[in-house]
């Protein structure tokens, strides 16, 4: 947090020796936001799944995906500050072996000064600022779907927290440009609760040569401008604005993994860069605005290259908590419950689109909402899988009762549920997940 008191201090020095009286009893504007995302979930377990020790073929587990609460606003003319606290994944499996308890965490404390008003804000501190994608700093509470394309935070909870980094920040908007560069300073892998891995012949994050990260995103707005006062991005404007965004984005770290090849003295460690790009179009807009009807389309191109052969499996606040089958591969983390490789170096298409129902479907908009459809599919070629094609889908339906400050999700999704062993064989059959979110946002 130095690095955060450092930028703030030279903020409010600029501020009140720049800026006339007035300017300094600027009466400060906040704005305080709370969230809840309660999940009731059925999921079929991936093979061999246990749950405290005994074989479980599915399991109906209710969860917090996501608590938050927010603060922020403009405390002086032209100094913005963003705090936010919370808790994620939080079900019965919740730190089984520890304290239940310690969840909650900061998860953002920017600082930012409006050097040229939205052209250019410049910041630092703990935050999601970052480049390659929209879904990279997605604003929770206008997700569309049942939740966002997490490999898109590509070092969530290995070297960063929960997506955010302590970082230094320039962004902005030019005409209809939007760009950000994002200077971070990841963390330590050794660092987020888990023993990593021990170095073998695939790549794994280093516990050594520590680099900083670079990150740029730059967009063109088509139609409407997106707002810029916080660094997320919207999920879904429900018709409010016309937009059509086309960006680029990157994240290049050095030496960010290690791995063991064969040389002259035996095995010898090597180190990757890690190195992502993206090209994505979003296009949110009203098809009727009087009907109050709506469109969204999206699709992104990844490229995410973590060096030889990275794969990590994650499961969404897993409900499960073991996998008794001997020889699967250490390296790529938990394959038990819901667990699928999320995160590898490879290619990854993520396509999302929506359609919002008219208002008076359901009757009078106020009193009993309006729907909104939805379906994603994600396609991966993952270097470890030999560029095999695996697909994760899901259907859904949001009632939004009014928007998204009340909303009820059903969502039907279905996953490659993938045994890889450390001969680099595999297995892959499929299986799904049902579940019902509400949440409350205000």
């Amino acid at each position: 947090m130095g690095l955060l008191l450092l930028i703030c201090n030279a903020v409010l020095a600029q501020t009140t020796s720049t800026v006339p009286l007035a300017a300094v009893n600027h009466k400060p504007q906040w704005e305080f936001h709370a969230l809840n995302q309660v999940w009731l979930r059925y999921n079929e377990s991936n093979p061999g799944t246990t749950v405290l020790g005994e074989p479980q073929s599915h399991t109906t587990d209710i969860g917090l995906r996501r608590t938050r609460f927010q603060a922020y606003g403009e405390v002086a003319p032209k100094v913005f500050l963003y705090f936010q606290v919370g808790q994620n994944n939080f079900n019965r499996m919740t730190n089984l072996n520890g304290n239940r308890k310690n969840t909650f965490f900061i998860h953002d404390a920017l600082c930012e000064y409006s050097v040229l008003g939205d052209r250019l804000k410049l910041g630092g501190g703990l935050t999601i600022a970052n480049g390659l994608s929209r879904f990279s700093q997605p604003s929770i509470a206008t997700i569309l779907a049942l939740d966002v394309p997490v490999f898109a935070q590509t070092t969530v909870d290995q070297t960063d927290q929960f997506s955010r980094k302590l970082s230094v920040v320039a962004r902005g908007q030019i005409h209809r440009w939007d760009y950000r560069f994002v200077l971070s300073d990841p963390f330590p892998v050794q660092s987020n609760g888990v023993v990593p891995p021990a170095i073998g012949p695939n790549a794994t994050f280093a516990l050594k040569t520590h680099r900083m990260q670079q990150q740029v995103m730059i967009g063109y707005n088509f139609f409407d401008q997106e707002p810029l006062k916080t660094p997320y991005m919207a999920g879904t404007y429900l018709g409010k604005k016309k937009v059509l965004n086309v960006s680029l984005g990157a994240i290049y770290q050095g030496n960010a993994t290690w791995y063991l090849s064969s040389g002259n003295n035996g095995l010898d460690t090597q180190y990757a860069a890690m190195k992502s790009a993206c090209m994505e179009v979003f296009y949110d807009a009203p098809l009727n605005r009087q009907k109050g009807s709506a469109l969204h389309l999206y699709l992104g191109l990844f490229s995410t290259n973590y060096g030889k052969n990275y794969l990590r499996f994650n499961g969404i606040m897993n409900p499960a908590d073991g996998l008794p089958v001997a020889g699967l591969a250490k390296d790529a983390g938990s394959q038990y419950g819901n667990a699928y490789p999320m995160f590898g170096t490879g290619k990854v298409a993520y396509l999302q689109q929506a359609y919002l129902l008219p208002q008076n479907f359901l009757g009078e908009v106020s009193q009993h909402g309006q729907l909104q459809v939805y379906a994603t599919e994600c396609l991966t070629q993952y270097q470890r899988f030999n560029d095999q094609t695996h697909t994760n889908w899901s259907f859904g339906l949001n009632w939004l009762m009014p928007g998204n400050q009340s909303k009820l999700t059903m969502d039907l999704s279905n996953r490659p549920a993938i045994q890889l062993f450390q001969s680099d064989l595999y297995t892959v059959t499929r299986k799904s997940t049902f579940t019902i979110q509400y949440q409350i946002n205000i």
